[in-house]
Protein backbone atom coordinates (compact mmCIF):
# COMPACT_ATOMS: atom_id res chain seq x y z
CA UNK A 1 0.00 0.00 0.00
CA UNK A 2 1.34 3.08 -1.02
CA UNK A 3 0.35 7.14 -0.05
CA UNK A 4 -2.15 7.40 -2.44
CA UNK A 5 -4.01 4.67 -0.54
CA UNK A 6 -3.96 7.41 2.52
CA UNK A 7 -5.56 10.11 0.36
CA UNK A 8 -7.74 7.74 -2.39
CA UNK A 9 -9.21 5.11 -0.32
CA UNK A 10 -11.24 7.59 2.52
CA UNK A 11 -12.99 8.90 -0.46
CA UNK A 12 -14.13 5.97 -2.03
CA UNK A 13 -15.55 4.69 1.25
CA UNK A 14 -17.59 7.53 1.54
CA UNK A 15 -18.98 7.33 -2.31
CA UNK A 16 -19.53 3.47 -1.85
CA UNK A 17 -21.27 4.62 2.01
CA UNK A 18 -23.20 7.69 0.44
CA UNK A 19 -24.66 5.34 -2.45
CA UNK A 20 -25.72 2.28 -0.02
CA UNK A 21 -27.70 4.90 1.78
CA UNK A 22 -29.48 5.95 -1.14
CA UNK A 23 -30.09 2.34 -2.84
CA UNK A 24 -31.20 0.94 0.70
CA UNK A 25 -34.92 1.77 1.06
CA UNK A 26 -35.21 0.37 -2.53
CA UNK A 27 -33.82 -2.82 -1.65
CA UNK A 28 -34.60 -4.14 1.49
CA UNK A 29 -37.69 -4.16 3.87
CA UNK A 30 -38.48 -3.01 7.29
CA UNK A 31 -36.79 -6.33 8.55
CA UNK A 32 -33.90 -7.19 6.89
CA UNK A 33 -32.99 -3.47 6.33
CA UNK A 34 -31.19 -3.85 9.77
CA UNK A 35 -28.76 -6.29 7.78
CA UNK A 36 -27.85 -4.18 4.50
CA UNK A 37 -24.93 -1.77 6.33
CA UNK A 38 -23.26 -3.99 8.76
CA UNK A 39 -23.41 -7.00 5.76
CA UNK A 40 -21.25 -4.11 3.77
CA UNK A 41 -19.06 -2.96 6.18
CA UNK A 42 -17.96 -6.33 7.04
CA UNK A 43 -17.01 -6.67 3.18
CA UNK A 44 -15.10 -3.27 3.49
CA UNK A 45 -13.21 -4.22 6.20
CA UNK A 46 -12.26 -7.84 4.79
CA UNK A 47 -11.02 -6.14 2.36
CA UNK A 48 -9.10 -4.16 3.78
CA UNK A 49 -7.79 -6.93 6.01
CA UNK A 50 -6.95 -8.99 2.79
CA UNK A 51 -4.71 -6.25 1.65
CA UNK A 52 -2.86 -5.73 5.30
CA UNK A 53 -2.15 -9.81 5.80
CA UNK A 54 -0.56 -10.51 2.23
CA UNK A 55 1.71 -7.16 2.93
CA UNK A 56 2.60 -7.40 6.31
CA UNK A 57 2.17 -11.05 6.99
CA UNK A 58 2.35 -13.01 3.97
CA UNK A 59 4.96 -10.19 2.08
CA UNK A 60 3.26 -10.60 -1.47
CA UNK A 61 0.80 -13.14 -3.13
CA UNK A 62 -2.28 -13.04 -5.46
CA UNK A 63 -3.64 -10.11 -4.78
CA UNK A 64 -0.42 -8.35 -5.27
CA UNK A 65 0.30 -10.01 -8.44
CA UNK A 66 -3.36 -8.91 -9.86
CA UNK A 67 -2.67 -5.57 -8.98
CA UNK A 68 1.06 -4.11 -8.34
CA UNK A 69 2.35 -6.43 -10.94
CA UNK A 70 -0.64 -6.73 -13.00
CA UNK A 71 -3.43 -4.03 -13.64
CA UNK A 72 -1.54 -1.16 -12.70
CA UNK A 73 1.39 -1.52 -15.80
CA UNK A 74 -2.14 -1.59 -17.70
CA UNK A 75 -3.05 2.01 -16.04
CA UNK A 76 0.46 2.56 -16.72
CA UNK A 77 -0.04 2.17 -20.81
CA UNK A 78 -2.95 4.00 -20.12
CA UNK A 79 -0.78 7.04 -18.61
CA UNK A 80 1.45 6.87 -21.94
CA UNK A 81 -1.57 6.14 -24.56
CA UNK A 82 -4.96 5.04 -23.70
CA UNK A 83 -4.88 2.93 -26.63
CA UNK A 84 -2.03 0.94 -25.90
CA UNK A 85 -4.23 0.20 -22.30
CA UNK A 86 -7.36 -0.46 -24.20
CA UNK A 87 -5.41 -2.86 -26.42
CA UNK A 88 -3.72 -4.86 -22.97
CA UNK A 89 -7.29 -5.00 -21.67
CA UNK A 90 -9.14 -6.06 -24.94
CA UNK A 91 -6.06 -8.54 -26.29
CA UNK A 92 -6.52 -11.81 -27.25
CA UNK A 93 -2.70 -12.41 -25.85
CA UNK A 94 -1.96 -13.47 -29.03
CA UNK A 95 -1.08 -10.54 -30.76
CA UNK A 96 1.25 -8.35 -28.45
CA UNK A 97 2.64 -6.10 -31.02
CA UNK A 98 3.34 -2.68 -29.66
CA UNK A 99 2.11 -4.32 -25.63
CA UNK A 100 5.13 -6.90 -25.02
CA UNK A 101 6.73 -3.28 -23.01
CA UNK A 102 3.73 -3.84 -20.63
CA UNK A 103 2.28 -7.45 -20.88
CA UNK A 104 5.79 -8.71 -20.19
CA UNK A 105 5.62 -7.57 -17.10
CA UNK A 106 2.35 -8.93 -16.15
CA UNK A 107 2.60 -12.17 -13.98
CA UNK A 108 -0.63 -13.33 -15.08
CA UNK A 109 -0.72 -12.51 -18.62
CA UNK A 110 -0.44 -15.95 -19.57
CA UNK A 111 -3.66 -17.30 -17.53
CA UNK A 112 -6.68 -16.82 -18.75
CA UNK A 113 -8.78 -16.97 -15.44
CA UNK A 114 -6.25 -15.09 -13.86
CA UNK A 115 -5.82 -12.27 -16.28
CA UNK A 116 -9.60 -12.02 -16.36
CA UNK A 117 -9.10 -10.47 -12.81
CA UNK A 118 -6.51 -8.42 -14.05
CA UNK A 119 -8.72 -6.77 -16.78
CA UNK A 120 -11.31 -5.95 -14.38
CA UNK A 121 -9.00 -4.24 -11.92
CA UNK A 122 -7.06 -2.12 -14.74
CA UNK A 123 -10.84 -0.76 -15.17
CA UNK A 124 -11.32 -0.10 -12.05
CA UNK A 125 -8.07 1.36 -11.97
CA UNK A 126 -9.28 4.10 -14.28
CA UNK A 127 -11.65 4.90 -11.08
CA UNK A 128 -9.24 4.91 -8.12
CA UNK A 129 -5.69 6.33 -9.87
CA UNK A 130 -4.63 2.68 -9.51
CA UNK A 131 -5.13 2.72 -5.73
CA UNK A 132 -4.96 -1.04 -4.78
CA UNK A 133 -6.65 -0.46 -1.40
CA UNK A 134 -9.62 1.72 -3.31
CA UNK A 135 -9.76 -1.01 -6.36
CA UNK A 136 -10.13 -4.15 -4.10
CA UNK A 137 -13.15 -2.03 -1.98
CA UNK A 138 -14.67 -1.73 -5.66
CA UNK A 139 -14.38 -5.55 -5.69
CA UNK A 140 -16.10 -5.87 -2.24
CA UNK A 141 -18.70 -4.01 -3.23
CA UNK A 142 -19.58 -6.52 -6.37
CA UNK A 143 -19.51 -9.44 -3.79
CA UNK A 144 -21.93 -7.76 -1.50
CA UNK A 145 -24.48 -6.83 -4.52
CA UNK A 146 -24.26 -10.42 -5.52
CA UNK A 147 -24.45 -11.65 -1.91
CA UNK A 148 -27.38 -9.14 -1.13
CA UNK A 149 -28.86 -11.06 -4.44
CA UNK A 150 -28.69 -14.59 -2.61
CA UNK A 151 -29.72 -13.35 0.51
CA UNK A 152 -33.57 -11.82 -1.35
CA UNK A 153 -33.52 -15.27 -2.97
CA UNK A 154 -34.29 -17.01 0.14
CA UNK A 155 -35.29 -14.58 1.91
CA UNK A 156 -38.38 -13.89 0.20
CA UNK A 157 -39.63 -17.35 0.30
CA UNK A 158 -38.85 -17.91 4.20
CA UNK A 159 -38.52 -14.52 5.42
CA UNK A 160 -38.65 -16.11 8.89
CA UNK A 161 -35.64 -17.25 8.65
CA UNK A 162 -33.84 -14.33 7.74
CA UNK A 163 -31.10 -14.23 10.70
CA UNK A 164 -30.06 -17.20 9.75
CA UNK A 165 -29.46 -16.22 6.27
CA UNK A 166 -28.09 -13.15 7.14
CA UNK A 167 -25.40 -15.18 9.27
CA UNK A 168 -24.42 -18.24 6.33
CA UNK A 169 -24.41 -15.21 3.76
CA UNK A 170 -22.94 -12.52 5.46
CA UNK A 171 -21.30 -13.08 8.44
CA UNK A 172 -19.50 -16.58 7.82
CA UNK A 173 -15.95 -15.76 8.77
CA UNK A 174 -13.79 -16.79 6.21
CA UNK A 175 -16.75 -15.95 3.55
CA UNK A 176 -16.90 -12.22 4.29
CA UNK A 177 -13.05 -12.55 4.38
CA UNK A 178 -11.94 -14.41 1.45
CA UNK A 179 -14.35 -13.45 -0.52
CA UNK A 180 -13.91 -9.64 -0.20
CA UNK A 181 -10.39 -8.93 -1.37
CA UNK A 182 -8.68 -7.87 -4.65
CA UNK A 183 -9.16 -11.60 -5.58
CA UNK A 184 -10.87 -14.07 -8.14
CA UNK A 185 -12.67 -15.17 -5.34
CA UNK A 186 -14.56 -12.37 -4.44
CA UNK A 187 -15.54 -11.53 -8.08
CA UNK A 188 -16.74 -15.44 -8.42
CA UNK A 189 -18.40 -15.17 -5.04
CA UNK A 190 -20.47 -12.10 -6.35
CA UNK A 191 -21.25 -14.22 -9.95
CA UNK A 192 -22.59 -17.09 -7.77
CA UNK A 193 -25.17 -14.78 -6.05
CA UNK A 194 -26.05 -12.72 -8.71
CA UNK A 195 -27.41 -16.18 -10.66
CA UNK A 196 -28.79 -17.75 -7.97
CA UNK A 197 -31.22 -14.88 -7.95
CA UNK A 198 -31.68 -14.58 -11.78
CA UNK A 199 -31.97 -18.20 -12.53
CA UNK A 200 -34.90 -18.12 -9.21
CA UNK A 201 -35.98 -14.87 -10.62
CA UNK A 202 -36.45 -16.13 -14.15
CA UNK A 203 -37.63 -19.87 -14.00
CA UNK A 204 -39.23 -20.14 -10.52
CA UNK A 205 -41.17 -16.93 -10.03
CA UNK A 206 -41.80 -16.04 -13.51
CA UNK A 207 -40.38 -12.53 -13.78
CA UNK A 208 -38.44 -11.94 -16.69
CA UNK A 209 -37.01 -8.88 -17.73
CA UNK A 210 -33.81 -7.74 -19.96
CA UNK A 211 -31.93 -6.21 -16.85
CA UNK A 212 -32.24 -9.91 -14.96
CA UNK A 213 -31.54 -11.62 -18.04
CA UNK A 214 -28.43 -9.89 -18.65
CA UNK A 215 -27.46 -10.14 -14.92
CA UNK A 216 -27.91 -14.28 -15.58
CA UNK A 217 -25.64 -13.94 -18.69
CA UNK A 218 -23.13 -11.91 -17.22
CA UNK A 219 -22.57 -13.56 -14.22
CA UNK A 220 -22.12 -17.14 -15.73
CA UNK A 221 -19.91 -15.31 -17.72
CA UNK A 222 -17.95 -14.18 -15.25
CA UNK A 223 -17.84 -17.72 -14.29
CA UNK A 224 -17.21 -19.01 -17.44
CA UNK A 225 -13.81 -17.10 -17.64
CA UNK A 226 -12.43 -16.88 -13.68
CA UNK A 227 -13.33 -20.09 -12.75
CA UNK A 228 -15.40 -22.38 -14.61
CA UNK A 229 -15.33 -25.33 -12.38
CA UNK A 230 -17.94 -23.61 -10.05
CA UNK A 231 -19.88 -23.23 -13.43
CA UNK A 232 -19.68 -26.73 -13.81
CA UNK A 233 -20.93 -27.27 -10.44
CA UNK A 234 -23.45 -24.92 -10.70
CA UNK A 235 -25.40 -25.87 -13.67
CA UNK A 236 -26.58 -28.91 -13.29
CA UNK A 237 -27.74 -27.65 -9.40
CA UNK A 238 -29.91 -24.72 -11.45
CA UNK A 239 -31.23 -27.42 -14.00
CA UNK A 240 -32.42 -29.79 -10.95
CA UNK A 241 -33.82 -26.91 -9.17
CA UNK A 242 -35.80 -25.85 -11.90
CA UNK A 243 -37.15 -28.89 -12.96
CA UNK A 244 -38.28 -29.85 -9.47
CA UNK A 245 -39.79 -26.50 -8.60
CA UNK A 246 -42.01 -26.89 -11.75
CA UNK A 247 -42.73 -30.85 -10.47
CA UNK A 248 -43.67 -29.03 -7.28
CA UNK A 249 -46.18 -26.74 -9.18
CA UNK A 250 -48.58 -29.87 -10.46
CA UNK A 251 -51.18 -30.34 -8.50
CA UNK A 252 -52.57 -33.34 -9.49
CA UNK A 253 -50.24 -36.38 -7.50
CA UNK A 254 -50.49 -38.92 -10.17
CA UNK A 255 -49.72 -36.30 -13.31
CA UNK A 256 -46.31 -35.29 -10.79
CA UNK A 257 -45.67 -38.49 -10.28
CA UNK A 258 -45.55 -39.59 -13.98
CA UNK A 259 -43.88 -36.23 -14.70
CA UNK A 260 -40.74 -37.21 -12.34
CA UNK A 261 -38.67 -39.53 -14.59
CA UNK A 262 -39.74 -36.82 -17.43
CA UNK A 263 -38.69 -34.21 -15.74
CA UNK A 264 -35.62 -35.47 -14.40
CA UNK A 265 -34.42 -36.86 -17.62
CA UNK A 266 -34.57 -33.49 -19.00
CA UNK A 267 -32.39 -31.91 -15.83
CA UNK A 268 -30.24 -34.56 -16.35
CA UNK A 269 -30.04 -33.77 -20.34
CA UNK A 270 -29.58 -30.32 -19.60
CA UNK A 271 -26.91 -30.69 -17.30
CA UNK A 272 -24.93 -33.09 -19.63
CA UNK A 273 -25.05 -30.86 -22.74
CA UNK A 274 -24.13 -27.67 -20.63
CA UNK A 275 -21.20 -28.86 -18.57
CA UNK A 276 -20.05 -30.50 -21.98
CA UNK A 277 -20.38 -27.26 -24.00
CA UNK A 278 -18.70 -25.27 -21.54
CA UNK A 279 -15.50 -27.52 -21.17
CA UNK A 280 -15.20 -27.01 -24.96
CA UNK A 281 -13.93 -23.53 -24.15
CA UNK A 282 -10.95 -25.24 -22.14
CA UNK A 283 -9.62 -28.53 -22.87
CA UNK A 284 -8.68 -28.92 -19.09
CA UNK A 285 -12.33 -29.16 -17.92
CA UNK A 286 -13.72 -31.08 -20.58
CA UNK A 287 -15.62 -34.41 -19.36
CA UNK A 288 -12.82 -36.22 -20.91
CA UNK A 289 -10.21 -34.61 -19.09
CA UNK A 290 -11.53 -33.70 -15.80
CA UNK A 291 -9.56 -36.43 -13.90
CA UNK A 292 -6.57 -35.94 -14.96
CA UNK A 293 -7.21 -31.95 -14.24
CA UNK A 294 -8.46 -32.80 -10.74
CA UNK A 295 -5.20 -35.32 -10.58
CA UNK A 296 -2.70 -32.20 -12.08
CA UNK A 297 -4.48 -29.91 -9.29
CA UNK A 298 -4.17 -31.69 -6.46
CA UNK A 299 -0.56 -32.67 -6.92
CA UNK A 300 0.66 -29.17 -8.18
CA UNK A 301 -0.84 -27.26 -4.70
CA UNK A 302 0.39 -30.03 -2.55
CA UNK A 303 3.89 -30.81 -3.71
CA UNK A 304 4.94 -27.53 -5.29
CA UNK A 305 3.25 -24.54 -5.17
CA UNK A 306 1.92 -24.86 -1.43
CA UNK A 307 4.48 -27.21 -0.24
CA UNK A 308 6.61 -24.30 1.71
CA UNK A 309 2.71 -23.56 3.32
CA UNK A 310 3.17 -26.40 5.79
CA UNK A 311 -0.93 -27.62 5.39
CA UNK A 312 -0.92 -29.58 3.18
CA UNK A 313 -2.99 -32.93 3.18
CA UNK A 314 -3.50 -35.67 1.12
CA UNK A 315 -7.08 -38.06 0.64
CA UNK A 316 -5.14 -40.60 -1.24
CA UNK A 317 -3.96 -41.87 -4.96
CA UNK A 318 -5.17 -40.06 -7.73
CA UNK A 319 -4.47 -41.50 -10.94
CA UNK A 320 -6.51 -39.40 -13.50
CA UNK A 321 -9.42 -40.92 -13.87
CA UNK A 322 -12.81 -40.34 -12.56
CA UNK A 323 -12.78 -43.78 -10.25
CA UNK A 324 -10.23 -42.53 -8.45
CA UNK A 325 -11.83 -39.87 -7.96
CA UNK A 326 -14.99 -41.09 -7.03
CA UNK A 327 -13.33 -43.64 -4.53
CA UNK A 328 -12.25 -40.71 -2.54
CA UNK A 329 -15.24 -39.08 -2.72
CA UNK A 330 -16.41 -38.65 0.88
CA UNK A 331 -12.89 -37.96 2.35
CA UNK A 332 -13.44 -35.18 -0.73
CA UNK A 333 -16.43 -33.87 0.89
CA UNK A 334 -15.74 -33.94 4.11
CA UNK A 335 -12.51 -32.32 3.98
CA UNK A 336 -14.14 -29.20 2.50
CA UNK A 337 -17.14 -29.10 4.40
CA UNK A 338 -15.40 -29.97 8.28
CA UNK A 339 -11.65 -29.71 8.03
CA UNK A 340 -9.06 -28.85 9.01
CA UNK A 341 -10.19 -30.45 12.76
CA UNK A 342 -8.63 -28.55 15.57
CA UNK A 343 -5.49 -30.83 16.32
CA UNK A 344 -4.48 -30.16 12.83
CA UNK A 345 -3.91 -25.97 12.64
CA UNK A 346 -0.49 -25.38 12.93
CA UNK A 347 -1.00 -21.68 12.42
CA UNK A 348 -3.27 -18.54 13.41
CA UNK A 349 -5.52 -18.57 10.67
CA UNK A 350 -5.56 -22.31 10.30
CA UNK A 351 -7.21 -22.32 13.72
CA UNK A 352 -9.71 -19.52 12.94
CA UNK A 353 -10.76 -22.26 9.71
CA UNK A 354 -10.68 -25.27 12.49
CA UNK A 355 -13.01 -23.14 14.68
CA UNK A 356 -15.22 -22.73 12.06
CA UNK A 357 -15.38 -26.26 10.70
CA UNK A 358 -15.91 -27.53 14.07
CA UNK A 359 -19.06 -24.91 14.08
CA UNK A 360 -20.51 -26.44 10.60
CA UNK A 361 -19.62 -29.69 11.48
CA UNK A 362 -21.72 -29.48 15.32
CA UNK A 363 -24.41 -28.08 13.40
CA UNK A 364 -24.22 -30.66 10.76
CA UNK A 365 -24.52 -33.19 13.39
CA UNK A 366 -27.34 -31.60 15.22
CA UNK A 367 -29.66 -31.48 12.31
CA UNK A 368 -29.05 -34.81 11.12
CA UNK A 369 -29.49 -36.95 14.24
CA UNK A 370 -32.06 -34.35 15.88
CA UNK A 371 -34.21 -34.10 12.73
CA UNK A 372 -33.32 -38.04 11.34
CA UNK A 373 -36.82 -39.04 11.07
CA UNK A 374 -38.24 -36.27 9.14
CA UNK A 375 -35.28 -35.71 6.80
CA UNK A 376 -37.34 -38.29 4.06
CA UNK A 377 -40.06 -35.26 3.41
CA UNK A 378 -37.49 -32.61 3.36
CA UNK A 379 -35.30 -33.66 1.28
CA UNK A 380 -37.90 -33.23 -1.96
CA UNK A 381 -37.98 -29.78 -1.55
CA UNK A 382 -36.59 -28.10 -4.75
CA UNK A 383 -34.46 -25.16 -2.55
CA UNK A 384 -32.83 -27.66 -0.14
CA UNK A 385 -32.08 -29.91 -3.13
CA UNK A 386 -30.30 -27.17 -5.09
CA UNK A 387 -28.37 -26.17 -2.44
CA UNK A 388 -27.37 -29.30 -1.13
CA UNK A 389 -26.41 -30.41 -4.08
CA UNK A 390 -24.54 -27.61 -5.23
CA UNK A 391 -22.51 -27.02 -1.99
CA UNK A 392 -21.77 -31.08 -1.85
CA UNK A 393 -20.48 -31.22 -5.65
CA UNK A 394 -18.78 -28.14 -5.01
CA UNK A 395 -17.11 -29.92 -1.92
CA UNK A 396 -16.23 -32.82 -3.60
CA UNK A 397 -15.17 -30.72 -6.79
CA UNK A 398 -12.26 -28.75 -4.38
CA UNK A 399 -11.92 -31.47 -2.07
CA UNK A 400 -10.07 -33.41 -4.43
CA UNK A 401 -8.01 -31.12 -6.36
CA UNK A 402 -6.69 -29.17 -3.81
CA UNK A 403 -4.74 -30.59 -0.79
CA UNK A 404 -4.07 -27.42 0.70
CA UNK A 405 -5.67 -26.28 3.62
CA UNK A 406 -4.39 -22.83 2.97
CA UNK A 407 -5.94 -22.84 -0.28
CA UNK A 408 -9.15 -24.64 0.45
CA UNK A 409 -10.20 -22.30 2.59
CA UNK A 410 -10.16 -19.72 0.34
CA UNK A 411 -11.38 -21.89 -3.15
CA UNK A 412 -14.69 -23.66 -0.93
CA UNK A 413 -16.13 -20.32 0.32
CA UNK A 414 -18.95 -20.38 -2.48
CA UNK A 415 -20.37 -23.61 -0.80
CA UNK A 416 -20.66 -22.45 2.95
CA UNK A 417 -23.62 -20.78 2.87
CA UNK A 418 -25.83 -22.58 0.75
CA UNK A 419 -24.48 -25.78 2.94
CA UNK A 420 -25.71 -23.54 6.05
CA UNK A 421 -28.99 -22.73 4.17
CA UNK A 422 -29.54 -26.51 3.34
CA UNK A 423 -29.06 -27.35 6.53
CA UNK A 424 -31.07 -24.66 8.17
CA UNK A 425 -34.00 -25.78 5.80
CA UNK A 426 -33.99 -29.07 6.42
CA UNK A 427 -34.37 -28.40 9.83
CA UNK A 428 -37.26 -25.54 9.24
CA UNK A 429 -39.23 -28.50 7.23
CA UNK A 430 -38.75 -31.20 9.48
CA UNK A 431 -39.70 -29.16 12.62
CA UNK A 432 -42.63 -27.86 10.60
CA UNK A 433 -43.53 -31.26 9.51
CA UNK A 434 -43.04 -32.72 13.26
CA UNK A 435 -45.82 -29.90 14.29
CA UNK A 436 -48.27 -31.29 11.81
CA UNK A 437 -47.68 -34.58 13.16
CA UNK A 438 -48.31 -33.88 16.29
CA UNK A 439 -51.68 -31.89 15.28
CA UNK A 440 -52.73 -35.49 13.59
CA UNK A 441 -52.26 -37.02 16.75
CA UNK A 442 -54.31 -34.63 19.11
CA UNK A 443 -56.93 -34.77 16.44
CA UNK A 444 -57.24 -38.36 16.48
Amino acid sequence: MELRDLVVTPVVIIIIYAIAYLIRRRVTDEINRVYFIPALTVKIVGALTVGLIYQFYYKGGDTFSYHTHGSRHIWEAFMESPALGLKLIFTDRVDITGIYKYSSRILFFSDPGSYAIVRIAAILDLLTFSTYSSTALLFAAFSFVGMWMLFLTFYKKYPILHRWFAIAIFFVPSVFFWGSGLLKDTITLGCVGMATYAVATIFLEKKPSVATALVLLGSLSGLYFIKIYILLTFLPSAFLWIMLSQMQSIRSVVFRVLSFPILMGLALTASYYSVEKAGEGDSKYSLDNLARTAQVTAYDIRYQTGKDAGSGYTLGELDGTFSSMIVLAPEAINVSLFRPYLWEANNPFMVLSALESFLLLAFFLYVLIGDNLRLGRALVQPDIVFALIFSVTFAFAVGVSTFNFGTLVRYKIPLLPFFIIALRLLHFYSKRDRKFDEFDETEK
